[in-house]
């Protein structure tokens, strides 16, 4: 592991190098820019999501040159090089989002997954690096000093829900695993992704490119396969503003959507249960 001094400077230049390569916006045409954030380095559950929303999103709803992606795992040290999920480096990158996009046209799709809490946290730990927690009130800040306007957040963790209260508005769909007093499922070292993560990501998403289509797609699936599982349900939540849905609308029949992008990670033999909360 990289000492403190070295690794935030390694971290910096990294994040310059993705945000600078950020594609601007084209005039007349709504984009999608899309922030990936995967705030717990200790499962790789967290990154095969992240990873995989980048490829998803360049793939099959062409927002190549607009996504980045903030992953804690030991591979964006090495192999895989990627900027660290930190609260610094998500509050520039929305500043650098909210300074390339048209802010009246574009839009963001912010998806962070990670652990929660009981007291509506989300965990940044990246162990022993990063070791930080995510507010409502931090992530409202960052979007709202980012200047931008029109907002999807998805938010894949245990007692997500929680965040609603301060994240909603006329121009934000907010979506979430889970509601503000249950616990989502499917983490653990051997998993390959959270029931959420696949439900709406993967299998959602590869049928509809309608993002509110998609979470109903998810909500039913989950829904099943906890109670098949004897879970007590995580009741995923949605909040769609009132001039959202227009915005979303323009820019879904802007794109040309591509084929299902394959989701590349399976699960291992479990040491720990597929149903460990999220």
């Amino acid at each position: 592991m990289l000492d403190d001094g070295v690794l935030a400077e390694r971290d910096a230049r990294q994040l310059d190098r993705e945000l600078a390569a950020l594609a601007p916006q084209r005039p007349g045409q709504p984009d999608l820019y899309v922030l990936g954030f995967a705030g717990d380095g200790e499962e790789n559950v967290f990154r095969n999501e992240v990873v995989y929303l980048e490829s998803l999103f360049e793939q099959r709803f062409g927002a190549q040159g607009r996504v980045v992606t903030l992953i804690n795992h030991a591979d964006s040290l090495g192999k895989a090089p990627h900027s660290l999920a930190t609260y610094d480096n998500l509050y520039d990158a929305l500043a650098r989002i909210g300074s390339t996009m048209d802010r009246e046209q574009d839009l963001l799709l912010l998806y962070l997954t990670m652990h929660g809490t009981e007291d509506h946290e989300l965990a940044v730990h990246f162990p022993p690096v990063v070791e930080d927690w995510l507010t409502p009130q931090d992530l409202r800040t960052a979007l709202d000093e980012s200047g931008i306007r029109n907002r999807v957040v998805v938010i894949s963790a245990c007692y997500s829900g929680g965040f609603l209260p301060a994240l909603r508005g006329p121009d934000t769909l907010l979506i979430t695993a889970a509601r503000a007093d249950r616990a989502s499922f499917g983490c653990g070292t051997e998993s390959a992704a959270t029931y959420f993560g696949h439900a709406w990501l993967v299998d959602g998403l590869n049928r509809s490119t309608d993002f509110v289509a998609a979470y109903d797609l998810a909500r039913d699936a989950i829904a099943k396969r906890e109670k098949q599982e004897d879970q007590e349900p995580s009741l995923p939540q949605i909040d769609v503003g009132a001039r959202i849905g227009e915005r979303l609308r323009a820019w879904e029949s802007s794109i040309v959507p591509g084929d299902p992008v394959p989701y590349p990670y399976t699960p291992g033999v479990a040491k720990t249960p597929a149903a460990k909360p999220q």
